[in-house]
């Protein structure tokens, strides 16, 4: 895929195939160059203050759409807080996506820079998926940002009632260990898991969901994420640091909620059906990849469903970017959103600078616009060769 010369329908949606079988061909042109958003987590108060002020004409129009099609004022809350009020995550997810969105047309119009002549390819960890497909074409910003701030809420209804059926309090916890160890620890948490879940197979399914942990993410080369009740991830740890001869390291993550997991069930029912076939535009700007697969979304029935399983499967982030960057030929990872650990994550499998005409940055406040738009400047000829 070139990037300075626009696809026809037809050439994009060649291009997805060809992506997905691994851009085995000499003739088959590279993602070379990548954006990625940010995942729940990242939200902090007055995280729009700073684009409002460098960026007004941009950013208050912006921010006074995204309240009129909530139909509530969250960037008061986004502002004002209290941190406990955005970290809900009927109210952290649309505040993340929409301020990744939000940098983005900032990009657009104040630099003009054009995202189907500079992007080959898009991808977001976890929440940030919905802001890769606003991106790339696939769903409508309003859309995806009242299916976010809804799904939110049933994520949270979901996690509510788990803790009351269960007196136990859920979330995510990392695990980090050594790189070479990561491969016999997911083994090992796997292997636990099976076994756990022969004891439950009697269970309702209800609470089959709740006893259930799941591994949630996998997010790096030394880090997985594991979801569902911290009592019952203690106990997994407590077995693989006794019989399965690891000791990771374990990070409870900014979280109240096992995303990724089954008690989040009722959330992928919601996502079935919602995502009817009118609502994405097929094909998009360029291809998208699935956290579900970590390979492009093929067709629209395929983003409808994967983007759906995303509520309850694991997300494959580490895979993902190993896909890009091992078999797709990207070089250069621009990131937008609030935070850095998208960037820390990227750069983990890819390194900071990687090849020649390569490099990762990332876009969280507005002094980085211009040095990053510097930085992608100077290498657009050699990454693209």
């Amino acid at each position: 895929m070139s990037c300075r010369i626009p696809l026809r329908p037809s050439q994009l949606r060649q291009c997805c195939q060809q992506a997905q079988r691994g851009y085995a061909s000499a003739s088959t042109p590279a993602l070379r160059t990548a954006l990625f958003f940010p995942g729940h987590g990242v939200q902090r108060k007055g995280m729009l203050e700073p684009w409002l002020e460098a960026f007004p004409n941009t950013c208050k129009p912006f921010v006074e759409e995204m309240d009129d099609i909530l139909g509530i004022k969250l960037s008061r809350t986004i502002e004002e807080g209290p941190p406990s009020l955005l970290d809900k995550t009927e109210n952290a997810q649309p505040a993340i996506m929409a301020t990744s969105v939000m940098i983005l047309k900032v990009l657009e119009k104040e630099f003009g820079f054009k995202v189907d002549e500079r992007i080959n390819v898009t991808l977001g960890h976890s929440l940030g998926e919905y802001a890769a497909l606003v991106a790339a074409g696939y769903l409508d910003f309003d859309f995806a940002l009242k299916i976010v701030r809804r799904r939110g809420e049933v994520m949270g209804e979901c996690t509510k009632k788990a803790k009351e059926e269960s007196g136990e309090t859920f979330g995510m916890m990392a695990l980090v260990c050594e790189p070479d160890q990561l491969d016999s620890l997911t083994s090992a948490v796997n292997e636990w898991l099976s076994y756990d879940a022969e004891g439950t197979r009697d269970d309702s399914s209800a609470t089959q969901a709740i006893r259930q942990v799941t591994l949630a993410n996998k997010n790096s080369k030394n880090q997985i994420v594991l979801s569902g009740s911290f009592l019952r991830i203690r106990e997994l740890l407590t077995h693989i640091r006794e019989f399965g001869g690891h000791d990771p390291r374990a990070v409870e993550l900014k979280s109240r909620s096992a995303f990724h997991s089954p008690i989040m069930r009722p959330a992928f029912e919601y996502m079935k059906k919602v995502m009817t076939p009118d609502v994405v535009h097929w094909p998009g700007k360029m291809p998208t990849i699935s956290n579900v697969t970590a390979l492009p979304f093929d067709s629209a029935d395929n983003l409808r469903k994967n983007l759906s399983r995303q509520a309850i499967d694991t997300v494959l982030w580490w895979d993902s970017i190993k896909y890009l960057h091992e078999k797709a030929g990207t070089k250069r990872w621009l990131g937008l959103g609030p935070g850095k650990v998208g960037r820390n994550l990227v750069s983990k499998e890819v390194g900071r600078s990687g090849a020649k005409g390569g490099g990762v940055w990332s876009i969280s406040e507005p002094r980085e616009v211009e040095e990053t738009l510097k930085g992608l400047d100077e290498t657009e000829s050699e990454a693209n060769r």
